[in-house]
């Protein structure tokens, strides 16, 4: 039976073992960094290359090439055109034989772009002109490779070297299997285009040669397994630069109501009745979520030390359910599913890359169906130690503990929890007014009521401007990014007639409650430990608002406004100032000196300060 082109075993042979005397000369030419990327195609998914269907067909070496990218190319072109010029290569009679005759005079389609390599440029017009030139590159280097001269060549085995340096050793594997195999493919390509009786017109050789050389190598490597070394080269490299602390979030895939943190696959079932929430098994920890499928959000935290007090990330307060376990890593790098390779530019979520004994403490949110699902994960180094349940509060956790379900507690914010999952959900203020029409609100804003302009427009350019909504006992205003109703004097001369109450957040997680009656302020401060600045009346209306839970901080903000003003915003008023399209441009803010409690609030902040705590900033207002 015939080789690749018609040629025969011994054929094969022969070139195989010109390929392999000259295989030194040509990796010696390969830089190491491309090199490098080259090589590691083995170890992930290449990247997937789209097609117009307008375009003439192309060979599969062109596609490869493609995918490696045109910087690459370049690169390697500029490293290996002169070697390839001068490279001596004896070429098996009738190699092109098989190759179609070149298509007579006529125009040839051949797609190009300007960011296009030129190697990739003359690698598909030499595919066109002499049509087959491609494949038969790609069929000659899967044949050569498997020859014993060349595969020897191919097993770059292991280099004490590599050992040596682990932050270099991944680099310096997958540069030397990645050099190998190109220059296997460049010594085909050479021998292939040289067969050729005629020079191809309007190619360029040794482009030619390093592109169709380089699509071939990429469509090989794809397909070999990475050298023996790369896997704990890769360790080594993980593990000479892992950093604490590490901190990863993402969305992760939930199956049969649970995910893992694991150093690899995990079992098929796991028991949750215990703890209700956690459930250790070899190599790492299973988490018992709400959803039975889908993803929900995961934040992970590794820490050189226990979690204690002073860690601003970490409350069990603001949480459901939270449960401390011990595990043991017999490797190290825990991962969680849809953050390891082939996807590692999405997220990583990786425990430390080394074993030992670990805890871990898993938050919960949500599982019970009636708040958004969500999770933390802290981890650190610990001698094993008993199981501690620290909190222990939504139904599912009850029932696989087998014990008997808490009542369903309606919080006071319930029915402003929508605010979340609407547009103004990352930063916007919100202002009830009463004892004021829509036109008056405007002006206190510093709007033109005989200016309307398309809401739709002002959220497109992020203009300045304010959208009203008259329910007939309050005017509701509202500010998608912007802050002027949180303004001392505007909402002074918003109460004029009545009250004014507004709630600010953005997207930095500042937050500010601001209350004003008859024409002046009552207070105004960000919700939290310091709320009591606003004095008896708005403490009994804050009571029973936990602002020292980080969730649902926007509801409850509305629900005070709400309790303040007697009226409230749903998210069917929303839903009409979106439907009115209708918003005022603002204008500039007037300056005013700050209220004594203003200036009280500054004091606070710069005490806490000096003794080492920082309280989040106020949106700037006339007041600064």
């Amino acid at each position: 039976m015939g080789g690749p082109g018609g040629l025969s075993a011994a054929e094969v042979d022969a070139l195989a073992a010109v390929v392999a005397e000259a295989m030194p000369v040509v990796v010696a030419r390969v830089p190491l960094a491309p090199a490098a990327v080259l090589g590691r195609r083995g170890a992930a998914e290449p990247a997937a290359v789209r097609r117009p269907a307008h375009l003439p067909p192309e060979s599969r070496v062109v596609t490869a090439l493609h995918s490696v990218g045109a910087l690459l190319a370049e690169r390697l072109l500029g490293a290996l055109e002169i070697t390839v010029d001068q490279l001596s290569v004896d070429v098996p009679p009738g190699l092109a034989a098989s190759l179609a005759p070149p298509p007579g005079p006529r125009n040839i389609a051949v797609a190009s772009s300007n960011g296009q390599s030129e190697a990739a440029r003359a690698a598909a017009l030499a595919d066109r002109l002499r049509p087959g030139c491609a494949d038969l590159v790609a069929d000659l280097v899967d044949a050569v490779a498997a020859h014993p001269a060349v595969a020897a060549q191919l097993d770059i085995g292991t280099d004490p070297d590599v050992s040596a340096d682990a932050v270099r050793g991944e680099e310096v594997v997958a540069a030397r299997h990645g050099a190998a195999h190109l220059a296997l493919a460049v010594l085909v390509a050479t021998a292939v285009l040289r067969a050729v009786a005629d020079p191809i017109p309007l190619v360029e050789p040794s482009a030619a040669v390093v592109g169709l050389a380089l699509g071939a190598a990429a469509l090989l490597l794809s397909r070999r397994p990475m050298p023996a070394s790369y896997a704990e080269a890769v360790l080594a490299k993980r593990r000479a630069e892992y950093r604490y602390p590490q901190r990863s979030s993402g969305a992760t895939p939930v199956s049969d109501h649970w995910f893992a943190l694991a150093e690899g696959p995990p079992p098929d079932t796991v028991d949750f009745s215990g703890n209700g929430l956690v459930a250790v098994f070899e190599g790492g920890v299973a988490v018992r979520t709400g959803v039975a499928d889908g993803h929900v959000q995961v934040l992970l935290d590794v820490l050189d030390h226990p979690p204690t007090a002073d860690d601003p990330h970490i409350d069990d307060r603001s949480w459901d359910e939270v449960v401390e376990v011990s595990w043991t890593a017999s490797r190290g790098g825990a991962l969680l599913p849809g953050s390891a390779p082939p996807h590692p530019a999405l997220w990583r979520a990786e425990t430390p890359p080394w074993p030992g004994d670990y805890r871990v403490r898993v938050h919960a949110n949500g599982r019970d169906g009636d708040d958004r699902e969500s999770y933390h994960l802290v981890v650190w180094a610990a001698p094993p130690a008993p199981e501690v349940v620290r909190k222990r509060t939504d139904r599912l956790g009850h029932r696989l503990r087998g014990e008997p379900e808490p009542p369903v507690v309606v919080p006071p914010h319930a029915e402003h929890r929508w605010i979340a999952d609407s547009w103004l959900s990352e930063a916007a203020t919100i202002t009830v007014v009463t004892g004021l029409t829509a036109a008056e609100v405007l002006r206190a804003f510093g709007a033109d009521p005989d200016a309307p302009v398309s809401l739709a427009e002002v959220l497109a350019d992020m203009s300045d401007a304010v959208a009203v909504r008259d329910t007939g006992g309050a005017v509701l205003a509202v500010e998608n990014n912007g802050f002027r109703g949180s303004d001392r004097a505007v909402l002074a001369a918003l109460s004029r007639n009545g009250r004014a109450a507004s709630v600010f957040w953005n997207v930095n997680a500042v937050s500010r409650l601001s209350f004003a009656r008859d024409g002046a302020l009552v207070a105004a401060f960000e919700p939290g430990p310091w709320q009591e600045l606003g004095g008896p009346e708005l403490a009994a209306l804050l009571d029973d608002l936990d602002f020292t839970d980080y969730r649902h901080r926007k509801a409850k903000g509305l629900t005070a406004v709400a309790r303040f003003t007697g009226h409230g915003m749903s998210r069917d008023d929303l839903a009409a100032i979106e439907a009115a399209d209708t918003a005022y441009r603002l204008g500039p803010p007037r300056r005013t000196a700050a209220t004594p409690e203003e200036r009280n609030l500054r004091n606070l902040r710069g005490r806490a300060r000096r003794l080492g705590r920082v309280l989040p900033t106020p949106p700037a207002s006339t007041a600064d």
